[in-house]
């Protein structure tokens, strides 16, 4: 051991005794035994760290304590303990000094050692700050609470709102310490004992010291009202029952001149009105009070006090527009009153610096919360449009957030930004893209559906690759709401399949393939295009799937070059074999792939009449595939050529007209996409006599009603007597029912089938393109992180259906996967599901999952609906019923 720079070294028991040391802990020695032992003469170095000693003695919060005879010597000071660990190097090495220090502590506590108590808990303080453990230290904060000295009950209490909380039952020994302390004759101790309470306090002691804190609320004192008030947030958030005790005390608090006691009182009044409509109703008419306050602030000259970059107390501003905020929310009267005071913040607040910006997003969050005018709506939305053309990426986030949050209710001033929301698209900042592109998805209609789809496109061509999946699934909806033609529909989907294709969703594949076929004008256009697009590149899966299938069905007009739309291209049999068989060897392509590519050369057997012979071995070679699929495929085609060969043109004919069938949901509604002609909706009632049993039926008992619109299962059509009969043998279990129908392919065709009931008429228009704003959004759902918003259109050409696009967020901290919107309603409605936008709804509400309801009420009847939802959240999976009753008046009327 030695001494250096006046530092005291432990050594262990042993050294001195010869005794080992049970307790296991490093003991410092007395100071006369030290020097006994070592007897160091004084140098330099010793003479100038005792100085050093003294002067820190000085600056330190405790003075310089001398050690009693036979007791330890005095622990060293804070300072000296934070000067030490920062030399240490590695982590060992801290730990080391901590659990040093930590020995002397427990040490000096087990003998009850009053005058190091205080220098002692703020080193354990300093420790638990770093990380370490320090709950052996919580009583003797206790004791320093207990103290008569202010020094002792200031580390005392910050000891206890660090190291105590409600969940350990110790704390409630602090509870007649605090009751003493804010009874105390000095306002520093009755602070300290506020802060405390209002920091950690429990509900039980929230219930035994609430008429003392409502005391201290009415003093004249400011310093202590200030605190009173925060405090008095915190029992309030503990013991709701308690407000009304607190509610006398508030009136005066509006007319202190002081802008501390103003600021909480603010706070306090905000936290009763969110937590009781009783006290809303009550404060509404404080309205005129709190414009007052704020307009004395905007209009009041410099204040060196309160100044705060040229804006007299913008924190104090901030917290009154959000208590207006709250108050202004669906009361006329009060918003009325509100209207003048945030126009003149909105034109008078300083924009070049952050604290304007700052109290100007808090005042257009209250524009857009109140019933206010509409001229000060559209003055909110162009402060937002101005945040947009700020340096400052953290504003311009802000001011996308914030549009995307009204562009549904302002729809039309929002348009007017578009273009600028367009930039933000090339910026560099991944948060403020994907607030642009959903932005962007939003601003989408009828009538800028090619420019905005321009846009988009070139931003998925240029966009990261974690952005092109929800890209391509909003492309996708969008063209499909507000297709102006069916080629410009065809021709956008294709371009994304060109650009992402390995990127859009899985349904994206039949969609388009239903969307082909019933657009008979557009097959020989579509599969040239389609041809040309596969030239070489294989690489886009889901469009190679689609060419295959196309390709097979239309293979004839392909070689026949008939195509109106554009130039025709020359090609023959021979090289659309070469195609479909470079398809069927390319390392690029995946088994579903290949699957249609032989599907596809199967079907040209009847539509080429040249290469049947090359067709037959190309099959033949495939019966052998390691492939089990492919293999299956090829033996039952050669099986076809060889003994069934009479049935093959049959078989093989082109496919009709397909309507699409969604079946997310408890009903299925016919949902096509198109120019026919325009009749309108219609009921069909259902075919009578006894109809099959469907799976979706089973939703009804899962939602356990029976009023609600059952799924009516499609009757199999009778079909002519043929020689095919003798195919089920070899084909198995293929339904050969309704239509007739290609041989097997991978999933290339929807099934056909014919809801005989329902919305004939919804496949003859599109269904919005002049959709009537004002209809206020509501939120379906919210539990357990998951938040379901429903959003709503009415239709001019039809005001019978209302459609209704949810939005789900996902506020946690992990995604939550495999997730299923289903829903159903009474049997006066009749409800039809599209395509959700995305099966996963990202963390920490980075984006959301966008899925389209139609709802036909031709009896105007009160909208009801009951939602079931299922996704796997944590490695479970979750599953939830609700039932969803408070849909606005304007969406069924």
């Amino acid at each position: 051991m030695r001494i250096s720079q006046g530092k005291t070294q432990p050594v262990a028991l042993t050294e001195l005794t010869g005794k080992e040391d049970h307790s296991g802990e490093l003991l410092e020695l007395p100071a006369q035994l030290r020097i006994k032992r070592l007897n160091p003469a004084p140098d330099s170095n010793s003479l100038r760290a005792r100085s050093l000693e003294q002067t820190w003695a000085k600056a330190s919060l405790d003075p310089p304590i001398t050690a009693p005879k036979g007791r330890m010597p005095a622990p060293i000071r804070l300072r000296e303990l934070i000067r030490t660990i920062r030399t240490a190097r590695t982590q060992a090495e801290e730990r080391e000094m901590i659990q040093k220090e930590c020995a002397a502590i427990r040490s000096s506590f087990r003998e009850e050692d009053n005058t190091y108590r205080c220098r002692n808990v703020a080193k354990l303080l300093y420790m638990h700050m770093l990380g370490y453990p320090a709950h052996f230290g919580q009583l003797e904060c206790l004791k320093l609470i207990a103290s008569q000295k202010f020094t002792d009950k200031r580390i005392g209490y910050l000891g206890a709102m660090l190291l105590l909380d409600e969940r350990q039952d110790v704390h409630l020994l602090m509870t007649n310490c605090i009751k003493n302390d804010l009874n105390h004759s000095t306002q520093y101790v009755q602070g300290l004992a506020l802060c405390t309470l209002g920091c950690m306090g429990s509900s039980e002691m929230c219930r035994d010291l609430a008429g003392e804190v409502e005391k201290l609320l009415k003093t004249s004192n400011s310093y202590l009202r200030k605190k009173a008030a925060l405090c008095a947030v915190h029992v309030i958030r503990k013991v709701p029952e308690l407000m009304e005790m607190f509610l006398p005390a508030t009136k005066n608090l509006l007319n202190e001149k002081n802008h501390g006691v103003l600021h909480t009182s603010v706070v306090l009044l905000t936290e009763m009105c969110e937590r009781s409509p009783d006290m809303l109703a009550h404060f509404r008419k404080l309205v005129p009070q709190l414009v007052r306050i704020l307009k004395n602030l905007i209009m009041s000259g410099y204040s060196p006090e309160h100044d705060v970059s040229g804006i007299s107390d913008p924190f104090l501003q901030v917290r009154i527009l959000r208590l207006l905020r709250i108050l202004g929310r669906n009361d006329d009267d009060s918003s009325e009153a509100m209207n003048d005071i945030l126009a003149q913040v909105a034109t008078n607040t300083e924009t070049s610096k952050n604290v304007g910006n700052a109290i100007l997003y808090e005042t257009v969050l209250t524009i857009m919360d109140i019933k206010s005018e509409s001229g000060l709506r559209v003055l909110a939305i162009n402060i937002l449009g101005r945040f947009l053309l700020n340096n400052d990426k953290n504003i311009r986030y802000v001011a996308l957030t914030s549009l995307l949050k009204t562009v549904q209710t302002d729809h039309n001033a929002v348009q007017r930004h578009r273009s600028t929301i367009v930039d933000c698209l090339k910026d560099l900042d991944v948060s403020i893209k994907r607030r642009a592109m959903e932005l962007s998805f939003a601003l989408v209609n009828g009538n800028n559906i090619r420019g905005m789809m321009k846009e988009l496109l070139y931003f998925l061509d240029s966009c990261e690759p974690e952005f092109k999946a929800d890209c391509a699934s909003g492309i996708f909806l969008a063209a499909e709401k507000y297709a102006p033609s069916k080629r410009w529909h065809i021709d956008t989907i294709m371009r994304v399949l060109t650009t992402a294709g390995s990127y859009v969703r899985d349904d994206a594949v039949p969609n388009l393939i239903q969307l082909i076929t019933n657009s008979v004008e557009m097959h020989a256009y579509t599969v040239q295009r389609l041809y040309k697009a596969i030239l070489g590149d294989y690489s886009q899966q889901p469009l190679v799937q689609v060419a295959a299938w196309c390709i097979g069905e239309y293979g004839d007009l392909l070689v026949s070059g008939q195509c109106e739309e554009e130039e025709p291209i020359q090609v023959t049999e021979d090289e659309v074999l070469d195609i479909l068989e470079s398809v069927l060897i390319s390392n690029m392509s995946t088994s579903v792939t290949r699957g249609y590519a032989l599907t596809a050369i199967m079907k040209l057997s009847t539509r080429f009449t040249c290469t049947v012979n090359r067709i037959k071995k190309v099959v033949s070679i495939y019966g052998s595939s390691i492939d089990v699929e492919l293999q299956q495929r090829a033996v039952e085609y050669n099986a076809l050529f060889k003994k069934y060969d009479h049935m093959r043109s049959a078989l093989l004919e082109r496919m009709p007209v397909m309507e699409k069938v969604t079946t997310n949901g408890p009903t299925e509604i016919v949902q096509t996409n198109g120019e026919t002609d325009p009749t309108p909706l219609e009921t069909k009632p259902p075919p009578s006599g006894p109809q099959p049993t469907s799976q979706a039926n089973d939703l009804l008992d899962l939602l356990g009603g029976n009023d609600i619109t059952p799924v009516i299962p499609t009757a199999p059509t009778s079909k002519p007597a043929s020689a095919g009969g003798e195919l089920l043998d070899l084909l198995g279990d293929i339904n050969l029912t309704g239509a007739p129908a290609a041989a097997p392919a991978p999933a290339s065709v929807p099934q056909i089938s014919q809801p005989p009931f329902l919305l004939d008429g919804l496949s003859s228009q599109p269904l919005f393109n002049d959709i009537a704003t004002g209809i206020p959004s509501i939120t379906a759902y919210s539990k357990n992180g998951l938040k379901i918003e429903f959003t709503f259109e009415r239709s001019n050409t039809n005001p019978s259906v209302t459609v209704i696009t949810i939005q789900a967020s996902n506020s946690t901290e992990l995604d939550m996967t495999d997730f299923v919107f289903q829903a159903a309603v009474p049997k006066t409605f009749q409800l039809q599901l599209l395509s959700p936008s995305s099966s996963i709804v990202p963390a920490f509400n980075t984006g959301t999952i966008t899925q389209v309801i139609k709802v036909l009420n031709p009896q105007k009847q009160q909208l009801r609906m009951r939602i079931k939802l299922t996704y796997n959240h944590k490695g479970s999976a979750m599953q939830d019923l609700a039932e969803v009753n408070n849909f606005p008046p304007q969406s069924w009327q």
